[in-house]
């Protein structure tokens, strides 16, 4: 049938990079991105393989992390406001108490790496896919894991997050559990935008 299952070898880069019409490094980076969530895994003297999707999904997975090389910061932080905010309300609408303390979780790893005036940039990020995971719309988080990676990379190498910043994100972050805990749909929606008002403005500064 063609299909490689979970724990299949993933075909060589030079062959991914045939097939894709890209160079080794592309494939590699996007290699990488796949790798950051668990998508794929590579092992010494093994190779990578398949974590848990289909090669059939991998493969569109990998042609959309290559097309998105080309995307610029400011289309990425659109995207992902476009997607947050309604992924929020739908995870206030249908999140469960197993969501709730995901959510909690994550949110703890941020405050306890925030809380050492060091950025926090990984840590917030997967608070956000923790949310996305609880609107229950495999779409979206396919989405998101997608561009997350170069939202983490762009915004690594154009701004780095101050203390003061992340002390005013875990008050965001919490106004945003909050709301989804209580399934406050209009009051998740207002947290979130605020929440993402400050990248909104940055990337606009980036094309002004």
């Amino acid at each position: 049938s063609g299909q490689i299952n979970s724990g299949d070898k993933l075909p060589p880069e030079r062959k991914l990079a045939e097939k894709f019409g890209v160079g080794r490094t592309h494939v590699r980076d996007a290699i990488r991105k796949l790798e950051f969530y668990g998508i794929v895994r590579t092992f010494p003297q093994s190779g990578t393989v398949v974590a848990g999707l289909g090669i059939t999904a991998l493969e569109g997975l990998i042609s959309d992390v290559l097309q998105i090389e080309e995307t610029d910061f400011k289309s990425l932080v659109e995207t992902r406001v476009l997607l947050e905010i309604d992924g929020a309300r739908k995870a206030a609408e249908r999140r469960t108490s197993d969501d709730i303390l995901m959510l909690r979780k994550a949110l703890n790893a941020y405050e306890e790496k925030a809380s050492e005036g060091v950025p926090a940039i990984e840590e917030d990020l997967l608070f956000h896919l923790k949310i996305a995971e609880a609107s229950k719309n495999k779409v979206l988080m396919s989405l998101l894991l997608v561009i997350t990676p170069d939202i983490l990379k762009n915004y690594n190498a154009l701004k780095v997050c101050s203390a003061d910043a992340n002390m005013k994100i875990i008050e965001e972050h919490r106004e945003i559990m909050r709301c989804i805990e209580k399934q406050d749909v209009a009051g998740v929606e207002k947290a979130m935008k605020k929440h993402l008002s400050d990248v909104t403005e940055f990337s606009a500064t980036l094309t002004a």
